[in-house]
């Protein structure tokens, strides 16, 4: 049985403050539909000042998730570490942790988008040395015990539901953030399909003496979409497809790249290009990947049109995939 993952980004351009209150209720209402249904986690993620109303806060949606489920994982891939306060994070985790009962999967990276740092002063060109010091201070701080921040003497509390603490990964695709992984005996999660990079970290766990292992997108790990007519979808609702792909296309310059990447400017070209896929039940099926990624809610999508996929996802191909 794949892993199954619903994503939810909750973007929705030209949003008024009802529709997106809307989208979030909705986007809670599928986490309860996918936990009732067997579906493995839900995953989000960080992103600041979009303009069409990318979710900044993660955590804040996956208290929610944790309130409306009772066992799904939710995996925040991925924060932006150095726009967070240690201490403070330390303690969102914890008390996360606490509440789901070990459900929550942090993987921590360090951003592509410099305007991002901007918005909140943060100095870009620190953003490895406030990395380091985030994930130290984390590790630290779940111990319970008192340790020295910053030149002073604290303690957090409470300690975190998980032993020896909750499941944190460094994510990225440089050598700098697998080393990074490495040092501290964090598993490490490349944000594309780099083996050479997971040697790269598997070299480093040697050479520091430390254990870890990789979590690794597939070469293949398309964003799905599920319709009985994948054509009618395309046609009606590919520019929400086509506006996620190019916001992303627009992020990317030099060597920064972000994990979805598209060359596409129309939706036929999106759709020829195969990262984003709109699939009949039985054609999802087929795919035989490990790991399933539904976006029913992608660019802003109709909210009905996001349950119809998700629908038939449940109904149709998880007791395919089951039996």
């Amino acid at each position: 049985m794949p892993v199954t993952v619903v994503r939810f980004n909750l973007v929705e351009p030209g949003a008024t403050p009802a529709s997106l209150a809307a989208r979030y209720r909705a986007a809670l209402e599928m986490a309860a539909y996918a936990d009732e249904n067997g579906v493995s986690t839900v995953q989000t993620e960080e992103h600041h000042g979009v303009a069409d109303n990318w979710l900044p806060s993660p955590f804040a949606f996956a208290g929610a998730v944790f309130g409306a489920t009772r066992r799904i994982a939710v995996t925040v891939s991925a924060i932006i570490g150095p726009l967070h306060d240690p201490l403070r994070l330390a303690e969102e985790i914890a008390v996360l942790d606490l509440l789901s009962g070990g459900r929550l999967v942090t993987v921590a990276g360090i951003g592509y988008r410099p305007e991002e740092y901007a918005l909140f002063d943060v100095d870009w060109k620190r953003r490895g040395r406030l990395q380091d010091e985030l994930l130290e201070t984390l590790l630290t701080a779940w111990t319970g015990e008192e340790f020295t921040y910053r030149g002073r003497a604290v303690r957090l509390t409470p300690r975190p539901y998980t032993d020896p603490h909750p499941l944190l990964l460094v994510g990225g695709s440089s050598r700098a953030a697998a080393r990074r992984a490495a040092r501290l005996g964090l598993p490490f999660f490349p944000s594309a399909n780099l083996p050479e990079l997971e040697a790269y970290y598997k070299e480093q766990l040697s050479a520091y003496g430390t254990e870890g292992w990789t979590m690794m997108p597939a070469a293949e790990t398309p964003l799905l979409h599920l319709s009985e007519d994948p054509d009618r979808t395309w046609a009606e609702y590919g520019r929400h497809f086509l506006h996620e792909a190019r916001t992303y296309a627009s992020w990317q310059s030099g060597d920064i790249r972000s994990a979805v990447r598209s060359a596409a400017t129309t939706v036929d070209e999106l759709r020829a290009e195969g990262v984003y896929r709109v699939l009949t039940p039985g054609q999802c099926v087929e795919l035989g990947l490990d790991s399933l990624v539904l976006h029913p809610l992608a660019g802003g999508m109709p909210l009905e049109e996001g349950w119809r996929s998700l629908r038939l996802f449940a109904e149709k191909v998880l007791p395919a995939l089951a039996g």
